[in-house]
């Protein structure tokens, strides 16, 4: 059986050590104790311009690689990290090849004998500004996860967070470690779908071209926070080290935006009611029937407002001075009570319907004929309470409505929010007028009242002025 001929011991250990040194990202040169050039990989070749064979075995850098005004500092440089312990790091001007100078900062160590006396010194090195990047990469990455007045988290491939700074666990309301490697569906209730969409975007074709303004809402045990609206931007991470780009994952960051963007919505829901009462106001002064203006105020307020509108007139206004009792007092309804018990208002009025939006189809409010029978209230809904109270009183389902809960209260199939407010009109009280919501709206707030108060102040002059509160 043929056998490989002996080797040297070392020929497979010097090929591989040639291996390494050419295969180093940074330039590497070494020299013997008394100062002979022993290595010199590729990358110093590409930097500098001389090729190893030029290199290797000159004594020393001095006249070549370096300009004799440099040398001295260059020498002495390289025989202190030849005597002291561990890496002293230098900036040094080379020479390359063709006579420019470029500078490169060094990372300059002692090579031992086998009995530990100095044996030379190896000095690494790359071009100044290429570690000046570095480092400020280095510098900004730390930044971002310490001091950053915004969030920033690193999804991996898998979409689950692998770093998180300070900022952004504050905003999850978790501590940084514990949310790494969790699916985002664990701590986000709602948003989480877009949130992985857009992470799925950015691995496959990039940061996108603006950024995003996301609604998320988070889980607080089974419990769920109100929603927040993150303004965010997202940058593909690509491994340096491979030839083809290879994604790590997604750089997200993010602010919380929820304060101005509520700012903003507010700002803008109120131009544009204003603009409705505005616009409500032009329409109603061309009908010659006050009736009839006071349905063109009740159209104009549903725009974006409530899907249905009921007025009812009491038959008999009240003069009660309008503001003896607190407004603030009277917002939501009271359960209903039995006749005579404390729920129940102490002046029952009977209110007559006067108009209507259409329940089915969509259409403008009319008119109802003049019957003259009141609307079966049961004792304690909002309208009385409204009536009773001279203010404002909604009433709500809940996010699971009872069945019925809208019949009950002789409102459209499907109305899961109501509010009520009185119509106001010389010193009197003429009636109620009443907003309904379907599901597919949230539950009224104060802002909404203020809005429907002054819409029922107009319905409620027009209807005074036709005559209609002795309906």
């Amino acid at each position: 059986m043929d056998t490989e001929p002996d080797r040297p011991p070392d020929a497979d250990d010097s090929g591989l050590l040639a291996a390494l040194l050419d295969g180093m990202d940074a330039a590497l040169m070494a020299f013997a104790a008394d100062g002979t050039v022993t290595h010199w990989n590729h990358e110093a070749a590409r930097i500098l311009g001389w090729t190893p064979q030029e290199a290797v075995g000159r004594p020393g850098l001095t006249g070549w690689a370096v300009r004799a005004e440099d040398a001295e500092g260059v020498q002495s440089a390289l025989a202190a990290a030849m005597r002291a312990p561990g890496r002293q790091v230098h900036d040094f001007a080379l020479l390359t090849k063709d006579g420019h100078r470029v500078l490169v900062r060094t990372q300059s160590s002692a090579v031992h004998a086998a009995d530990g006396r100095a044996a030379g010194v190896y000095c690494a090195f790359s071009e100044s500004h290429t570690q000046l990047d570095l480092e400020r990469a280095v510098a900004l990455s730390e930044a971002l996860f310490e001091d950053a007045t915004w969030g920033v988290v690193l999804i991996d491939a898998d979409l689950r967070p692998a770093v998180v700074n300070g900022h952004a666990a504050r905003a999850f309301g978790r501590g940084r470690t514990a949310l790494l490697g969790r699916p985002l569906g664990d701590v986000l209730a709602q948003g989480v779908e877009e949130l992985e969409n857009a992470f799925q975007h950015v691995l496959a074709e990039g940061a996108p071209p603006a950024i995003a303004e996301l609604w998320v809402t988070l889980r607080d045990g089974e419990c769920e926070l109100p929603r927040r609206c993150w303004r965010s931007g997202f940058v593909r991470l690509a491994s340096p080290l491979a030839e083809e780009p290879v994604p790590l994952g997604v750089a997200w960051l993010f602010q919380d935006v929820t304060e101005l963007k509520r700012t903003e919505q507010d700002g803008s829901l109120l131009r544009f009611r204003a603009h409705q009462l505005h616009r409500a106001g032009r329409a109603a002064a061309e009908c010659p029937d006050p009736a009839e203006a006071a349905a063109v105020h009740l159209d104009f307020a549903l725009a974006g407002f409530a899907d249905h509108a009921l007025v009812d007139l009491a038959r008999t206004p009240a003069p009660a001075p309008y503001g003896a009792v607190d407004a603030d007092a009277a917002w939501d309804a009271d359960p209903p009570a039995p006749d005579g018990g404390p729920g129940a208002p102490a002046r029952a009025p009977r209110l007559v319907r006067a108009l209507a939006s259409p329940a089915g189809a969509p259409g403008p409010s009319e008119a109802v004929p003049a019957a003259g029978i009141p609307v079966a209230y049961a004792v304690g809904h909002p309208a009385l309470q409204a009536y009773a109270r001279r203010g404002s009183v909604r009433a709500t389902a809940g996010p699971d409505p009872a069945e019925g809960w809208a019949a009950a209260r002789n409102w459209p199939d499907g109305t899961v929010h109501g509010l009520c407010v009185v119509l106001r009109s010389r010193g009197r009280t003429l009636g109620v007028a009443t907003f309904l919501r379907m599901p597919a709206r949230r539950p009224f707030d104060r802002a909404d009242a203020d809005y429907a108060e002054e819409v029922a102040a107009r319905v409620a002059a027009a209807l005074d002025l036709a005559g209609a509160a002795g309906v």
